[in-house]
């Protein structure tokens, strides 16, 4: 029986939702290929991954510092998109855009080099 967004396997539901509609596309697609579900499940889940990890149209937000305090800005835009006073509330910000988002933050030190990236 292929999967579907409301029925799919358990070790599928902790993945993000674009990650979870790949794998249940690869998935089916194993199925149709005559792969037992045993099998199919845990390639499906890696290949979904790899899938994800590779994804260059994934959103990237910069947190960054300027003469008003800390900012998230979306790569590409010139305005911030969110301001904040201290980095510590910015960093909450960035990473609820990332879960939400299946996006990618690229923190930022105060001199400008970057200090990591944070995507899940």
């Amino acid at each position: 029986m292929p999967w579907t967004k409301q029925d799919y396997p358990n070790s599928m539901k902790n993945l993000p939702d674009e990650t979870r509609e790949k794998a249940i596309e690869i998935g089916n697609a194993l199925l149709d290929d005559g792969y037992e579900e045993g099998r199919a499940i845990p390639i499906a889940v890696s290949q979904a991954e790899k899938w994800a990890d590779n994804d260059t149209d994934k959103d990237e937000y910069l947190l960054l510092s300027d003469e008003d305090g800390w900012m998230l800005r979306k790569e590409g835009n010139k305005r911030a998109s969110y301001r904040f006073e201290t980095k510590q509330e910015a960093l909450a910000k960035g990473r609820e855009l990332v879960k939400k988002n299946n996006c990618t933050l690229v923190v930022h030190l105060k001199d400008g080099s970057v200090e990591s990236k944070l995507n899940e």
